[in-house]
């Protein structure tokens, strides 16, 4: 064990010890929070113009300030992309992150120096619990590749501004800059084909042996390792590669064909790291909840998923949410985000401590018809069927076909691109329908009620869901593909692909 490893056991050590505030006294320490962040704020324009001064409970918040999205906050976004001080926050953002939101368009969310430095924290801690649960510290002493955004930052009105993980990639501390790859040179190319491509001449000989990145992109990266390698699998080429750390989407669909591309199946980190904050992290393998982190400078905020469209929808504090009721996430934050309707739904796997599992998004549903399926129950269902056939997936998206031809019923429309494909594609996707039945009681009754007939597969070509990434100017960094829509735009680009 190298001298990095093995100091790293000590400050995890103590790093957990602090993680056991969190564990412990999640109520107490929102509580400071949030009186931490409206006395900080009380003076901005923001501030001022929401009563700051006058509030003291969270009662009193919930009056004057509102739930909005990016858009509805946008007004005041703006003003602090111009260069205006102390709007949202005291002073000026350190950075602005740049983002293409699945439901915005491009956004701008600041960063300030109080909350740029919780995006390490959470980052280093989440690898330091890791350590100290399992002892496994070794991928220290070896290379460790981040497959991120470019760092090139540009000034609009004065403030850097870039992907947050080309952010992020300014602040990697010292000691592990040496062991951290790609090259600043590589890390920079904008194109992510090229991008890739060079990754692998880069990383291809050299001991690696921990791998970040969003899963499907991580995929195309061990792909094409693979090509180059002759058909090696990645444990042959990294004998050494012991972690995966991910985050952005749900592992589980990309688990069992990343797990064949390695070889083995490897230990796995979940982070939930966003423009807007670091908001949990996976604390333990013995469970995927993620350690909701309450003393962040977050104060978090939930309203009832299957009330968020209403005209005046239920919104808790931490102290009143249930276990395994699905929440739309609203955060505050230092960095001046108030009421801000992050977009993603969450529910509570654990209260003792908090911890939550990322389910979906909270405009990404289908309900055509009233079934209002989600994302969570869309991949479960996928997956205890592709699981027991031993069939792979690549990738997959849904759509509703509300006008069916030929006189048929109308019907959910599932896009898949299969890495292994089913025998039957009927038999498979009657299987998954009943699945979902038994998941969405809404769905099953629309079903038994003939109002819809069971889904429909469409089986795609191979790199069908990257070709059409790459047609969106999308392929690669941070962007995701949308596993439901109440519209087809995505489906209808996909009927080119349709095998």
């Amino acid at each position: 064990m190298g001298l990095k490893a093995a100091l790293s056991k000590v400050f995890a050590a103590w790093v957990n010890a602090d993680l056991n505030r969190i564990r412990k006294d999640g109520l107490g320490l929102q509580q400071k929070t949030f009186e931490r962040l409206i006395e900080q704020a009380k003076n901005t324009a923001f501030g001022s113009g929401h009563h700051f001064g006058q509030i003291k409970t969270y009662e009193d918040f919930k009056k004057y300030v509102p739930v909005r999205d990016y858009e509805e906050l946008s007004a005041y976004i703006k003003r602090v992309a111009a260069g205006e001080e102390n709007v949202l926050w005291p002073g000026k953002p350190v950075y602005l992150t740049k983002t293409s939101g699945t439901t915005s368009g491009i956004k701008y969310i600041p960063i300030s120096k109080e909350s740029m430095p919780q995006h390490i924290k959470a980052a280093r801690n989440a690898l330091l619990s890791y350590i100290h649960e399992t002892g496994n510290a070794d991928f220290l002493d070896g290379k460790m590749i981040f497959l991120q955004g470019s760092p090139v930052l540009i000034k609009k009105a004065g403030i850097p501004t870039g992907r947050l993980s080309g952010i992020v990639a300014h602040h990697v501390p010292a000691y592990l800059q040496k062991n951290r790859l790609p090259s600043y040179e590589v890390n920079c190319i904008e194109d992510w084909e090229q991008k890739v491509d060079a990754i692998v001449q880069e990383t291809i000989n050299e001991d690696m042996r921990l791998i970040s990145g969003i899963p499907p992109w991580c995929q195309m990266y061990f792909d094409r390792l693979s090509a180059v390698s002759r058909g090696k699998k990645i444990n042959e080429l990294f004998p050494n590669f012991k972690l995966f750390v991910y985050g952005g989407v749900n592992f589980e669909p990309y688990r069992s064909r990343m797990q064949e591309s390695i070889g083995f199946a490897i230990d796995s980190i979940e982070t939930y790291p966003a423009s807007e904050g670091f908001i949990a992290f996976q604390d333990s393998q013995k469970d995927k909840g993620l350690l909701l982190l309450v003393d962040s400078g977050i104060f978090y905020e939930f309203v009832p998923a299957d009330e968020y469209f209403n005209e005046n929808p239920s919104r808790v504090s931490l102290k009143d949410v249930e276990l395994d009721k699905n929440y739309a996430l609203i955060l505050n934050t230092n960095a001046g985000l108030w009421g801000y309707s992050l977009g993603d739904t969450v529910k509570f796997v654990s209260k003792d401590p908090y911890k939550i599992l990322v389910t979906g998004r909270i405009k990404h549903y289908i309900s055509a018809f009233g079934e209002h399926v989600i994302g969570e129950e869309v991949e479960q269902a996928l997956m205890s069927v592709a699981n027991e056939e031993g069939i792979d997936i690549i990738e997959f998206t849904v759509a509703p076909q509300v006008n069916a031809p030929y006189g048929e019923l109308p019907y959910h429309e599932w896009f898949i691109e299969f890495a292994t494909a089913p025998k039957d594609i009927k038999a498979f996707a009657l299987k998954v329908d009943k699945a979902l039945q038994a998941k969405n009681i809404y769905y099953f009754d629309l079903i038994a009620g003939n109002i819809l007939q069971p889904l429909i597969v469409r089986s795609l070509k191979k790199d069908a869901f990257i070709n059409y990434m790459r047609s969106q100017g999308k392929l690669g960094g941070q962007n995701k593909v949308p596993r439901l829509a109440n519209d087809r735009k995505i489906a209808d680009e996909l009927k080119g692909y349709i095998i």
